[in-house]
């Protein structure tokens, strides 16, 4: 194991909240959530504080026990507080069948052989929402709110706490889709529009990470090789649940590797110039139709405004490309650090 290196702390640490939706080590889960959350717990520039699980990638409570056998494996230590089962408003037996289905549809179990399946955990009795609005409320402008999932649980929490809107430093927002070929919609968004839909229009500072620019990041096995490289305790979680969804996508999406999506937004957290950005009306439509779960956007002043009034609130940032030889030398250098258990 690589030797323990030293960390100089950061005066202006970023004390995060992740509401995420992990499914590292389950057989056709999406694992960018993961990757995040070792990012964040490597960065000395981050004090990662609360993880909380949503419905999404996995069920709500297979994510509780994903993020826990990720922190019981790396030796720390993270509250963790499962939240919503379904979406607010959105039926959940459509997107259950398509996520938890496909990798056994298309036969593809066999990628995960060897590959240790996450532990079972019992979630504690508070709930996600609850525990993101007491954190935020009770430390006004100093917590930015990281959601990679739906955002059931962040819709929960502004509904309960009404000043979470304005006490939020941040909320960064992997989500919503745009101008990508063979999307509609993303499944953050689709799996709860009515939640995206009331936190984008919350007031509350937003970034948005779209999957146009994070169907820019690529993780090949090739670069995986290196972090397996590094022998820390995250390093080796990381390589062996990241293995089998990189041939997973390289077969099923045709890509020379995989996506990942949610670890860009930490790392943007972590090195602003990584990207770069534009501000966007921003909204989700919440119809019934083809569109419902769809994103769109647009900024003013507009060629044709018939019939259009612009919202109240303020323009959303919106990442919209990305440096991906630094996000791949962002992860490796923190997640060559053994962070303090």
């Amino acid at each position: 194991m690589a030797a323990r290196q030293p960390v100089i702390l950061n005066t202006e640490m970023k004390r995060l909240i992740i509401d995420c939706d992990p499914g590292n080590g389950v057989p056709g889960a999406n694992v960018d959530d993961g990757l995040a959350i070792a990012l964040a717990l490597s960065s000395p520039e981050i004090s990662l504080e609360l993880i909380t699980t949503v419905a999404g990638n996995t069920p709500s409570t297979l994510g509780y026990s994903v993020a826990q056998d990720l922190l019981t494996r790396s030796g720390l230590q993270v509250p963790v507080v499962k939240g919503a089962d379904q979406a607010l408003e959105e039926p959940a037996a459509p997107w259950r069948q398509l996520l938890d289905r496909r990798v056994h549809d298309k036969q593809l179990n066999h990628l995960w052989q060897g590959v240790t399946p996450p532990a079972s955990y019992t979630p504690p009795a508070q709930d996600a929402a609850d525990a993101i609005g007491e954190l935020i409320c009770a430390n006004p402008g100093e917590i930015t709110l990281v959601a990679i999932g739906p955002l059931t649980n962040v819709a929960r929490a502004l509904q309960r706490y009404p000043h979470m809107a304005s006490c939020v430093k941040e909320i960064a927002i992997m989500g919503g889709v745009f101008a990508l070929d063979d999307f509609v919609k993303d499944t953050n968004f689709g799996v709860d529009p009515e939640a995206a839909h009331q936190v984008l229009t919350s007031g509350a500072n937003i970034t948005l990470v779209p999957m146009d620019v994070t169907s820019k990041t690529m993780m090949t096995h090739q670069d995986l090789d290196r972090i397996a490289a590094l022998s820390t305790p995250l390093a080796e979680f990381i390589s062996e649940t990241l293995r089998p969804w990189i041939d997973y996508s390289m077969l099923t999406r045709h890509l020379p590797g995989c996506w990942i999506h949610d670890a860009l937004v930490v790392a943007w957290l972590i090195k602003p110039q990584l990207v770069s950005f534009d501000y966007y009306y921003v909204d989700v439509e919440i119809r019934p139709g083809i569109t419902r779960g769809k994103s769109w956007r647009f900024r003013a002043p507009l060629r044709i405004d018939v019939g259009i009034t612009l919202p109240q609130n303020a323009p959303v940032r919106v990442l919209n490309n990305v440096d991906n030889a630094l996000l791949l030398a962002i992860l490796e250098q923190n997640l060559a650090i053994l962070p303090a258990a």
